[in-house]
């Protein structure tokens, strides 16, 4: 079983940056492919990122440019940088753990964190 916790969520105007944090634990993190989704009010859920096990990733095309990841199986960390925000990436956003291959399908992912908020303050 794998336990997920997000963190990092916060108001940010547009043009702004924000690092979301992701951890995992009960299973040995460096294992899994991981991802980071994020949910608009009153609409779906949508993948932002995932990556691989190898480092190999996938960028929703909105977010490409603008958002990276960082991952530390050290640290058991997978942290979400976000740049030059706008107000479209409001939302909550949630990491989830155990793709096989980096995707962007929510089904594809079998354990998920609670979620951070994300809010424009322009």
């Amino acid at each position: 079983q794998v336990h997920v916790v997000e963190s990092g969520g916060d108001s940010a105007q547009a043009g702004g940056s924000l690092r979301l944090s992701c951890s995992a634990s009960g299973e040995q993190f460096g294992r899994y492919c991981m991802g980071w989704f994020r949910q608009a009010p009153g609409k779906e859920r949508d993948g932002v990122v995932s990556v691989s096990t190898y480092g190999l990733t996938r960028y929703a095309d909105s977010v490409k440019g603008r958002f990276t990841i960082a991952k530390d199986p050290a640290k058991n960390s997978l942290d979400l940088i976000m740049n030059n925000l706008t107000p479209e990436d409001t939302g909550m956003y949630y990491c989830a753990a155990g793709c096989g291959i980096p995707s962007l399908e929510t089904t594809a992912f079998p354990y998920w964190g609670q979620g951070t908020q994300v809010t424009d303050s322009s």
